[in-house]
């Protein structure tokens, strides 16, 4: 009696730990906004992010996420603007080429948000982040390979001059408003997951069924 209990214990918590899942570098991106001489909020992104995402979605307190953003692909639309930003004066990111993020603890606020404190590493520098996470949708994705996807949008507020960025501080504001936005992919090699799969590969649903052949005109001599 008491070993199938035990055994019974095993595979609950089995089945409940989290799933490790892949960061989508192409549709996961880093948006930041800065006050540029109190004219306007000079916006740019960095895309190409990379990591790893443990997760559960019936348990946020166990979740893990460590990912390095390169920052040697950061846009601010114009190549003199992100060479200068890019520069050892401000981000130096031919020493320093990436930020990293580990997580440290996640506090859940409900099943769909939580905050997710961490690590981060800039320049050099690493400093305690908060971030204000929100889970949009965790399902079969439904382009091939039809793997589990899940997705989540990420705010939060940095001083740039925490982490030694403190240049041009009369043009360049102190705050630095960032928003992640993460798609994730289930870990499962190159095999697509069968609970994932469908039978057969449907169509999008945005994407119109093919139309019907026609019929051939018969030829008239």
């Amino acid at each position: 009696m008491a070993l199938a209990l035990a055994l019974g214990l095993a595979i609950q918590s089995a089945s409940a730990a989290p799933v490790r899942y892949a960061l989508d570098p192409v549709h996961t991106r880093v948006v930041f906004a800065v006050d540029h001489a109190g004219f306007s909020q000079a916006l740019g992104a960095v895309s190409g992010s990379e990591g790893v995402l443990e997760f559960d979605p019936d348990d946020w307190s166990s979740a893990r996420l460590d990912v390095r953003v390169p920052l040697q692909r950061l846009d601010l639309g114009d190549d003199k603007w992100n060479q200068a930003t890019l520069a050892r004066n401000l981000l130096d990111a031919e020493r320093h080429p990436e930020a990293h993020f580990v997580s440290t603890r996640v506090e859940p606020v409900d099943g769909e948000t939580a905050i997710v404190h961490g690590r981060l590493s800039l320049r050099g520098v690493t400093r305690d982040v908060a971030l204000q996470v929100r889970l949009n949708a965790l399902k079969r994705h439904p382009m091939p390979p039809f793997r589990r996807t899940v997705g989540f949008s990420a705010t939060t507020e940095l001083s740039r001059s925490d982490f030694g960025i403190d240049a041009w501080p009369s043009m360049i504001g102190d705050r630095v408003h960032l928003r992640i936005e993460v798609e994730a992919v289930r870990r499962s090699g190159d095999a697509i997951d069968p609970d994932d799969a469908p039978a057969t590969a449907p169509l999008p649903s945005d994407q119109p069924l093919p139309a019907p052949p026609q019929p051939v005109p018969e030829h008239t001599p």
